[in-house]
């Protein structure tokens, strides 16, 4: 009896104890936002501009009632002083409650991110409970971030999807972009002497027709978002814009290069060689040295053979040895051309100033004030490239070279 006793009370004490469905949320209640959008308007406010998913509609293929078609998104905007602010008045215009728990994608316009940069609208969003601080950010390139959240997408039904994916697949197989968190992004301007980088995304076509579902019927879209380039942060303001070699080398100092193809001339011809890299891995060291900081890099790359519009014997072990030379030469080009690219805006995005914090920390506090103005851009750097070439792909001879003998 005794124990049915304990055991009774212990279950009421359970029953006291428990929360139950206190903070519950009904789909049918939210409005789940895919991707936000910050602009600036001509009176120095916040305008905020919201993708919101149309559940029925992206599960549905879009399909409305009476065969009627309807976008897998809704767009709702407001201004306010402040990004809270804007997002309360964008409430009064929704029948649901905005929920933030899902926005994958932030996208600042590129008027606010140079006049009055992120740091303030990152602190308004790194707050929010509700808001994740691993969704992606871009900055819209000659454009406002409303125009890209309005732009529908084909193949990917939410547009948030298309820039995610088109920063992912790009940084794996190209390098000249690079897919950067909220967080990420914080860490890069709150560390002592470091700038940040982020990603660009455009609009390619006319806004107005970007917004239209006509725009998805055609093969080929009259406008899209393409990634664009790599934006440079000083102080969380945008300063500059990378493209091309600058950009790669720079995602290749940084060591989030995951592959991309080099070209080097061969035998008179022009990028006669492709070289698609498998591995890479980059590292940096540093010290000080009477009072200076002195800057290593080291990267090795392993690689194989993707392409040769001139023949080329592979077979043979020094004329490997050859390219993997001329590899050699490319890449440290191009990072040479990102670290003078960096100094220029005299801004260390490379992180140099982060590795002599780790390593020389109480030489660094001496000069970190003056780092990106002073010291950054006379900073010494050495750089030393490893590349192999371990694979030619399914053939060793190259097909060029056997037409080549057939003629003689």
């Amino acid at each position: 009896m005794k124990r049915k006793g304990v055991f009774l009370l212990l279950m009421m004490t359970m029953t006291l104890l428990l929360t139950s469905c206190w903070s519950k949320k009904e789909l049918t209640d939210l409005a789940i936002v895919s991707a936000m959008g910050i602009d600036e308007t001509k009176d120095g406010r916040f305008h905020i501009t919201l993708q919101i998913i149309n559940p029925g509609n992206v599960a549905g293929g879009m399909q409305g009632g009476g065969g009627s078609q309807s976008p897998p998104i809704t767009i709702y905007s407001a201004s306010g002083d402040n990004i809270v602010e804007a997002s309360r008045r964008a409430s009064g215009r929704i029948s649901r409650r905005l929920y933030y728990a899902h926005t994958n994608l932030v996208v600042v316009g590129e008027r606010l991110a140079r006049k009055e940069g992120l740091n303030t609208l990152i602190d308004g969003l790194d707050r929010d409970p509700e808001f994740r601080n691993t969704s992606t950010l871009v900055i819209a390139k000659n454009s406002t971030a409303a125009d890209l959240v309005k732009t529908l997408t084909p193949v990917d039904k939410i547009p948030a999807n298309k820039v995610l994916k088109t920063l992912e697949f790009t940084e794996r197989k190209w390098g000249e972009n690079v897919k950067t968190s909220l967080q990420e992004v914080m860490k890069s301007i709150e560390s002592p002497g470091r700038g940040a980088v982020v990603s660009g995304f455009r609009l390619v076509g006319n806004p107005q027709q970007a917004q239209k579902l006509d725009n998805l019927q055609e093969s080929a879209p009259a406008a899209t978002l393409r990634a664009s380039g790599i934006a440079v942060l000083k102080q969380g303001k945008l300063v500059d814009w990378l493209y091309g070699k600058p950009a790669r080398g720079t995602v290749w100092i940084l060591n989030k290069i995951q592959g991309t193809d080099i070209n080097i001339d061969w035998a008179g011809k022009k990028e006669a060689i492709a070289y698609q890299t498998v591995r890479q891995k980059t590292s940096v060291s540093a010290q000080v040295k009477n009072g200076k900081p002195h800057i290593s890099v080291h990267t090795r790359v392993e690689g194989d053979i993707g392409d040769m519009e001139v023949p080329v014997d592979i077979t043979n072990p020094k004329v490997i040895t050859k390219i993997e030379q001329s590899l050699r030469k490319e890449i440290k080009k191009e990072l040479s051309v990102a670290i003078e690219h960096a100094r220029k805006n005299k801004t260390d995005i490379l992180g140099f100033g982060e590795v002599v914090h780790r390593t020389r920390p109480n030489q660094f506090k001496k000069l970190k004030t003056e780092w990106n103005d002073v010291y950054f851009p006379k900073l010494d750097v050495d750089i030393t490239v490893e590349a192999y070439v371990r694979r030619a792909g399914l053939r060793n001879k190259s097909f060029l070279s056997g037409i080549k003998e057939n003629q003689k």
